[in-house]
């Protein structure tokens, strides 16, 4: 099994690194999300779900020129925005990042519950990155029950607020963890592999975190 190493940047963005290779997910634009700072980092290949300016911002990521096959393949399914067929905000890209023994399913902004085909398709995931602040998306109670569709072992939840950072519109992260019963804070990384605990993890947005830790030497 591979040991992904993955670090939350922010709102919906991710970096998976893994044999070297990082992947970033859903950059965001400058100022875009309030009490995040502009995003820049390098990696060697970058993903967006869909075109709005908190997920799609290219140049916010350097990609570096090394000749390095991705330690991964990916599937891709098209999934509504929205709970009207796309007709509101377009359409969103799933995709799953299947490492060898482990699999990462990033939900972008997904706007409604999965049909039975589409968690037939994303079952088996070992990292689930799930929206849960409504409003632009899926919200706390319907993230829960997207789990349910999906049974994954790690989840992380994305896209939403706290006193800190997130959108006015969307509702705050304890709205969703108060739904379980154990809850796990693990700085701004995981390692994902066989030994990671089970359940809802939440991670810090890195440069948060730096920022705290900054304020404490």
């Amino acid at each position: 099994m591979s040991a992904v190493k993955l670090t939350y940047l922010g709102h919906a963005c991710f970096c998976l690194e893994a044999e070297g290779f990082r992947t970033v997910l859903d950059p965001y634009h400058d100022g875009m999300i309030p009490g995040l700072p502009p995003l820049r980092v390098e990696a060697e290949a970058v993903f967006c779900s869909h075109q709005h300016d908190d997920h799609n911002y290219l140049p916010a990521v350097t990609l570096t020129e090394r000749k390095q096959k991705a330690p991964y393949t990916v599937t891709e399914l098209e999934v509504p925005h929205d709970d009207q067929g796309g007709r509101l905000r377009g359409m969103n890209t799933v995709r799953c990042f299947q490492f060898p023994g482990l699999r990462v399913v990033h939900l972008g902004d997904l706007g409604r519950l999965l049909t039975e085909q589409e968690a037939r398709t994303l079952a088996g995931a070992d990292c689930l990155l799930i929206p849960v602040g409504g409003y632009y998306t899926i919200d706390s109670r319907q993230a829960k029950q997207v789990i349910a569709q999906l049974s994954p072992r790690v989840i992380i939840p994305m896209h939403y607020r706290t006193d800190r950072t997130g959108f006015a519109q969307i509702s705050r992260l304890e709205d969703f963890t108060a739904q379980f019963s154990a809850v796990r804070f693990c700085g701004s990384s995981l390692l994902l592999d066989g030994q990671t605990p089970g359940g809802v993890t939440v991670l810090t947005p890195e440069a948060l975190l730096k920022e705290t830790n900054k304020s404490y030497q």
